[in-house]
């Protein structure tokens, strides 16, 4: 099953509320979503977001907050990241799915 993380869903969201296709993307947000796991941050995924952020500040690669989080969620749940974002790349062992 596909999964969005909860910080994802809020960058979707901001940029849905700041479209001029707002209706057009709410709805199909709305119809969507229930189809969709939402990966929520907890403990374990602190751990892993502490985890990559001291191993991309070791390496001189830092990555945005929200992109630490859903990188932490994805390796909690062992998911791949589906981004254009190529900063993902620098957080060894996530998978990127590009498009």
């Amino acid at each position: 099953m596909l999964a969005v993380p909860v910080p994802a869903l809020g960058e979707y969201l901001f940029g849905i509320y700041q479209s001029r296709f707002r209706t057009r993307y709410q709805r199909w947000l709305d119809a969507n979503l229930p189809l969709l796991d939402l990966l929520a941050p907890g403990r374990e995924t602190a751990e892993r977001y502490a985890e990559i952020r001291r191993e991309l500040k070791v390496s001189g690669r830092p990555l945005p907050t929200n992109d630490l989080w859903i990188a932490a969620l994805a390796r909690e749940h062992r998911r791949p990241v589906v981004s254009r974002d190529q900063h993902f790349l620098a957080v060894d062992g996530l998978r990127l799915l590009t498009w």
